[in-house]
């Protein structure tokens, strides 16, 4: 049985902002002061010394969360281009709030979030379905290469939830929320063909 524990990166300035983060790797997708706090107290309250390995996104942002999480622990660290955050192509770096005012049809006003649909206008964007499938792929190859280990994955918001999504398989992508920043979400996998959902976006105060 191998466990997975996903962590989304800590606040970066382009997350207050209510930016379109995507892929950017530049300083306004570094984790900012509020990040680095929200870093620390997951390592304070979630201890990391029972897993064997770590994989991380190979995004600043998630670099600079593993190493809070990896401080006096020593694991290994893997990057991995799977583990990405979606790319929204032309659409990254600009403001939601903009975004959903000019193409209201490809929004979930529930969720302030983009539809499946939004790649008909962000042409160069990632679909949903691409980013479950190289989840999948991580997630399979994975287990098959340690398939007893407890692993640490430090990635981004909508690629924790599509991890989930392969697993639950919805009838709506919608249905679920981006997980918040420095939340873990644990999935159990006993096979490459058998994951298990234990739980999704538990926050540590």
């Amino acid at each position: 049985m191998t466990e997975f524990y996903l962590i989304r990166h800590g606040q970066t300035d382009a997350n207050a902002l209510g930016l379109k983060q995507g892929t950017i790797n530049t300083d306004i997708t570094y984790l900012n002061d509020v990040g680095k706090s929200q870093a620390q107290n997951l390592a304070k309250k979630f201890d990391i010394s029972f897993a064997d390995r770590i994989f991380c996104s190979p995004l600043q942002r998630t670099q600079d969360t593993a190493a809070f999480l990896n401080d006096g622990h020593d694991l290994p660290i893997e990057l991995d281009d799977r583990l990405l955050e979606i790319s929204y192509g032309q659409w990254d770096g600009q403001k939601n709030a903009e975004l959903r005012e000019k193409y209201p049809d490809v929004f979930n006003f529930y969720w302030n979030d983009v539809l499946p649909t939004y790649t008909k206008y962000a042409t160069e964007g990632e679909t949903f379905e691409h980013v479950i499938e190289r989840t999948h792929d991580f997630l399979t190859e994975t287990t098959k290469k340690f398939p007893d280990d407890k692993i640490i994955v430090v990635t981004h918001g909508f690629t924790v939830k599509a991890f989930a999504l392969d697993i639950l398989r919805p009838n709506d992508l919608m249905s679920l929320p981006e997980p918040r920043n420095t939340s873990v979400t644990k999935v159990v996998s006993l096979s490459e063909d058998e994951t298990y959902l234990e739980y999704y976006n538990q926050f540590f105060k």
